[in-house]
């Protein structure tokens, strides 16, 4: 069962010092975004280190359907990052 999104950023709006990460193109998140969102695209990952040093910082990923953002989750926590979520994906977001 795919991450519900509207949980997802309960959760996030409830985490201090959280980033809610959106990892679709800068085209896809020019359509639409959530507010307080940073985009990075996937293919772009590696350059997240410049936006959140931190590696204990808390990271909720989403992007269109959540299998990108899942992809991410799973490459960041690769990197070192302890806390990164995928929370799904945009499409459902209410």
């Amino acid at each position: 069962k795919a991450p519900d999104i509207n949980k997802g950023l309960e959760d996030f709006r409830a985490t201090k010092g959280a980033v809610l990460l959106d990892v679709r193109t800068k085209e896809e998140y020019a359509e639409r975004k959530i507010e307080g969102s940073v985009n990075l695209p996937l293919q772009e990952i590696e350059k997240i280190a410049s936006i959140i040093p931190d590696k204990n910082t808390p990271i909720f990923l989403h992007c269109r359907s959540g299998k990108r953002s899942s992809r991410a989750a799973k490459i960041l926590v690769s990197m070192g990052y302890t806390r990164a979520v995928n929370i799904g994906g945009i499409k459902d977001y209410r």
